[in-house]
C-alpha cells in the first residue's frame, strides 16, 4: 500500500528532478509544487558529491512530504554505484527508486530484489516502493513492455532527453522534431504495458517552450510531465491539467450520449461531432481525471 494512495500516477502532473547536493536546489525543488521530486544522484550530482548527496536525503525528503510531495530517487547504475545509493536512502522510504538507462529486464528484477531485501530490512511494508524505469537510449525506448513486465513495481517509466538524442545521433532543438518518432512510440509501448508514460524533461531555458510542448504531448496522449527547472512548473501543470472548458465540453459529452442510449439511439450529435463509445469513454476518464486532481490538490 502506497503511503500516498490519493496519488495515481496519472495524477503526479510533474515530476521534478533536482541535483542531489544542491541545498539551494532542494528549496528551489520543495516549493515548486511539483506532485514528485527526483533526488538525482546520477547525472546531476558529481561523483565527488554523492556521499554528500545521500546524507542530504532525509532532510529533502522530510521537507517535501510537509508539502505533500511524494519523493523519488534516482540511484545510478547497479554495476556503479547503485547499491550503495539504494542502502543509503532507503531506511529513508522513498517512494520511488528512478533508474537511468534503462534497458533490460533482468536489471528490472535485480533492482526489485533489493528494493524488497530493504524493504523487510528497514519494517517497509514489501511492494510499497515503485521503480520507474528512464527509457533514455534507443533500446531503452522499444524495451518499455519487457521492463514493465519484469516488476509490478514499475507503474510508470520516463523519457529521455539529452542521452537519447545522443543515441540515436540527433540534432537538438527546441521544436523536438528529433525525439518525436520516440515520444509517440514510448506512449504506445507504455499504454500497451498499462503503465504511465512520463514525457520527456524540457531542458530548454525557455518556459513558454516548455508550455508549448506540453501542449502538444498532452495531445497525443501524455498525462504527466517531468522538468529540470523549478520555475516551469506551476505552468506546465496548468497545461497538463484539464480546463474548466474541457470539463463543460466533457460534461455535456456524457450528459448527451447517456440520454440518447437511454432514448435506444447509438449516438449523439456534441458540437458537430457524432460521440460513439470511444469519445464517451474518453470523456467519463476525463471528468475522473479532473476530480482525483481536485481531490488531490495543489502541494503547498
Amino acid at each position: 500500500m502506497s503511503m500516498f494512495p490519493h496519488y495515481a500516477p496519472s495524477h503526479r502532473l510533474v515530476w521534478l528532478f533536482c541535483a542531489g547536493a544542491s541545498l539551494s536546489a532542494h528549496e528551489a525543488t520543495v516549493t515548486s509544487g511539483a506532485q514528485i521530486l527526483i533526488q538525482d544522484l546520477e547525472d546531476f550530482t558529481p561523483p565527488e558529491l554523492r556521499t554528500q548527496a545521500r546524507a542530504m536525503a532525509p532532510d529533502l525528503f522530510n521537507a517535501a512530504r510537509a508539502r505533500g510531495t511524494m519523493v523519488c530517487v534516482r540511484i545510478n547504475l547497479l554495476s556503479q554505484e547503485g547499491l550503495v545509493d539504494l542502502e543509503a536512502v532507503m531506511p529513508h522510504r522513498p517512494d520511488v527508486i528512478s533508474y537511468p538507462k534503462a534497458e533490460r529486464a533482468l536489471d528490472m528484477a535485480a533492482l526489485s530484489e533489493h528494493i524488497g531485501r530493504l524493504e523487510r530490512l528497514h519494517g517497509i511494508p514489501l511492494g510499497q516502493t515503485e521503480i520507474l524505469p528512464v527509457c533514455e537510449t534507443a533500446l531503452g525506448v522499444v524495451e518499455v513492455r519487457s521492463l514493465a513486465a519484469a516488476t509490478p513495481r514499475v507503474r510508470a517509466a520516463l523519457l529521455g532527453t539529452e542521452d537519447l538524442a545522443s543515441d540515436l545521433q540527433a540534432e537538438r532543438g527546441t521544436d523536438g522534431l528529433e525525439l518525436d518518432h520516440a515520444r509517440r512510440r514510448f506512449l504506445l509501448e507504455c499504454r500497451a504495458a498499462r503503465i504511465e508514460p512520463v514525457d520527456a524533461p524540457y531542458t530548454f531555458a525557455d518556459e513558454a517552450g516548455a508550455v508549448a510542448e506540453t501542449r502538444y504531448s498532452r495531445r497525443l496522449g501524455y498525462q504527466t510531465k517531468s522538468l529540470v527547472n523549478p520555475a516551469m512548473v506551476r505552468s506546465v501543470q496548468a497545461a497538463l491539467a484539464p480546463s474548466p472548458a474541457d470539463i463543460a465540453l466533457a460534461r455535456e459529452t456524457v450528459t448527451l450520449f447517456e440520454a440518447a442510449r437511454a432514448r435506444g439511439e447509438d449516438r449523439a450529435l456534441v458540437r458537430d461531432l457524432w460521440v460513439e463509445v470511444p469519445t464517451y469513454l474518453n470523456a467519463r476518464r476525463l471528468l475522473e481525471r479532473a476530480q482525483g486532481l481536485s481531490t488531490q490538490g495543489a502541494p503547498r
